[in-house]
């Protein structure tokens, strides 16, 4: 008995000493490695508008969209991320989907139903995608252009600067970043 009770100590002491340990070191790592385990906020004129690491809902013409979210009611909150969990062959899954391909076509006239990009109509694992393929802006400069009064090369030099080349993925456009960027190019007009 005396070896079961000391067998139960040794357990209890080591779980407290490995989990305290694995804390601490991941604690140690995001404060010389990240944001310090804080929130990567973007600021516009000095005020949040919104975190880097989660998407929004943008819907005006001026700006472009980012993948659609199946978190939560509203859209976009952090509090029920997570997947629809409807395979491709769900009958809601894919009547939502198309109701997503005809809202985006009837804001993009100009594209035909075969050129919407999949991932602008399809919602990420998360629901939270803040980032979109270069691809899927190039699809949106038009009704942007036209909503901001805008040459279509001169949103696609921005859409181009915020482009982020990944070294093991695709390249990469930050939906927030790119309207900031465009706010701050119509306010310096």
């Amino acid at each position: 008995m005396k070896t079961i009770l000391k067998s139960i100590k040794v357990t209890l002491a080591c779980c407290v000493v490995i989990a305290v340990s694995y804390v601490f070191v991941l604690w140690i790592f995001a404060q010389l490695f990240t944001s310090k385990g804080n929130a990567d906020v973007v600021t516009l004129n000095g005020k949040v508008v919104g975190a880097r690491l989660i998407g929004q809902n943008f819907t005006k013409s001026i700006y472009f969209w980012g993948r659609p979210s199946c978190a939560g009611k509203g859209g976009y909150d952090a509090s029920s991320s997570g997947a629809s969990n409807k395979g491709p062959t769900n009958p809601d899954y894919l009547k939502d989907v198309s109701k997503r391909v005809d809202t985006f076509l009837i804001n993009h006239p100009y594209l035909h139903r075969n050129q919407v990009p999949a991932e602008m109509v399809t919602a990420s694992g998360s629901g939270l995608d803040p980032d979109i393929t270069p691809e899927s802006a190039y699809a949106q400069i038009k009704r942007v252009a036209r909503a901001r009064n805008m040459n279509q090369d001169e949103i696609k030099e921005i859409v181009d600067k915020v482009t982020v080349q990944s070294l093991l993925g695709p390249a990469t456009v930050n939906v927030l970043k790119l309207n900031i960027a465009l706010d701050k190019v119509n306010s310096m007009r």
